[in-house]
């Protein structure tokens, strides 16, 4: 074992593990839980000795106890904090994890099929790809939600249907004492079929502190498409620790839309895309605006592995106060991956003296014939901008939320969703707004 960063919280792993009883269970996912179990016990918790967790330090998450495996309590559950206007959308709701019939809104749809994770284990699709993909990535935390998952959702797109409106996935946070959750997501999406899903990550008013390990598997079979958003408006009490592993087949098309409002004290965001296939096309897009001592940290990973593909990849932070945001983006190449188009740019707007940002666009090329280019760009606000504004009658506040629109539009103005690219802009002048002390 490299670290025991957090003994107490470890050892109520191991004894959970050591107690786990899934009778349910088909005896290859029980090995597979006990092989990622024996992987978590070699590697530990990841420290800042590791280099992709070298600004991201979790000691004060996982040094404290906490419940394992929570009763969910539904009665009188609020969820108008996952409101978006104008979205007219299937509704499915994970209360720490546990999908929620009771407040769930799943009209019939044709070549759709949703079930709580703990009932697909004999499910033909779920055998076929839980824990053939994000296992892969060497990560602890991954081998630790394999060994121990309680709840999540399994989503299948049967070949050809096209969804006729998006799924909305609310995961809630709730709970009266410190608890740890962790969900397990499967959305496989079949040949020529497509889906939008789009999810929102809120907290129950007086909720605990809570820690979410969760990670989501997702499959893309030829020609399918699917666009997917993560919205961030937990609360402070909320850490979040996701992992999306995304594989594509030939003539796939993955669109990831990921945001980050303030709230949330740390989120930390693994998103891999596999091009596996000729003629596969992958976008990744983020904003994030932070705010108080939030850290945010988003870890991407795009790997070319066949020609004649492309991706494209653009984040944007704005840190302020005295948050940190972290972007680490690699881009690999592999040798057989000859005709590979692949952009990647990270902007930073530092908002106050005190904000942080550290970020590592990374390129790593194998082949010869192909078109790639990364960069970094990190500025303040421009003071300049705004007294142009303000001198022709703008207020103050407004001229702010004008300039970060500003920054922000390159990616806004990429969400295909109406409602969503409107619901954002809006968090992004609520973000911007003076907080009190």
């Amino acid at each position: 074992m490299s670290t025991l960063t957090a003994e107490s919280l470890f050892q109520q792993l191991t004894t959970t593990f050591q107690n786990l009883e899934k009778v349910d269970e088909p005896a290859s996912l029980a090995s597979i839980r006990q092989e990622a179990f024996a992987k978590f016990e070699q590697a530990g918790f990841p420290t800042v000795k590791h280099e992709d967790w070298k600004y991201t330090n979790i000691h004060s998450l996982v040094q404290a106890p906490y419940i394992l495996n929570t009763d969910v309590e539904v009665a009188d559950l609020d969820l108008s904090q996952a409101d978006i206007p104008n979205l007219d959308a299937h509704r499915l709701v994970l209360v720490n994890g546990q999908y929620t019939v009771a407040f769930s809104t799943l009209d019939d749809e044709e070549g759709l099929v949703v079930k709580p994770i703990e009932d697909a284990a004999n499910d033909p699709q779920f055998l076929r790809h839980f824990a053939q993909h994000a296992d892969k990535t060497d990560n602890a935390l991954v081998y630790l939600n394999t060994a121990l998952y309680t709840a999540g959702v399994f989503i299948e797109v049967k070949k050809n249907a096209v969804i006729s409106k998006p799924i909305h996935l609310i995961h809630v946070a709730s709970g009266n004492e410190s608890f740890f959750a962790q969900t397990r997501n499967l959305i496989v999406v079949g040949e020529h079929a497509q889906v939008e899903v789009i999810e929102s990550f809120i907290t129950v008013d007086g909720s605990a502190k809570n820690l979410h390990n969760k990670v989501t598997e997702i499959v893309l079979a030829e020609n399918a498409k699917m666009q997917h958003y993560y919205l961030q408006v937990a609360a402070p009490t909320s850490n979040y620790l996701n992992h999306t592993e995304v594989y594509q087949e030939k003539y796939s098309l993955y669109n990831n839309y990921n945001c980050t409002f303030p709230g949330a004290t740390f989120v930390r965001n693994n998103i891999n895309v596999r091009l596996d296939a000729e003629q596969v096309e992958s976008h990744l897009y983020g904003i994030n605006l932070l705010a108080d001592k939030q850290l945010v940290d988003n870890h991407t990973i795009v790997d070319h592995l066949k020609p004649h593909c492309e991706s494209y990849e653009w984040y944007k932070n704005i840190p302020q106060d005295n948050s940190t945001a972290v972007f680490n983006g690699k881009i690999f190449v592999r040798l057989d991956a000859q005709k590979t188009n692949a952009f990647q740019q990270n902007n930073n707007m530092l908002i106050g003296d005190k904000s942080t940002v550290y970020t590592k666009p990374q390129l790593e090329i194998f082949a010869d014939d192909v078109k790639c280019s990364h960069g970094c760009t990190m500025g303040q606000f421009d003071d300049q901008a705004l007294f142009y504004l303000r001198a022709r009658g703008v207020g103050e506040e407004s001229a702010r939320t004008l300039l970060v629109h500003a920054f922000a539009f390159d990616v806004t103005s990429r969400f295909s969703n109406e409602a969503v690219r409107n619901y954002v802009e809006a968090l992004v002048a609520k973000g911007l707004e003076p907080r009190k002390n």
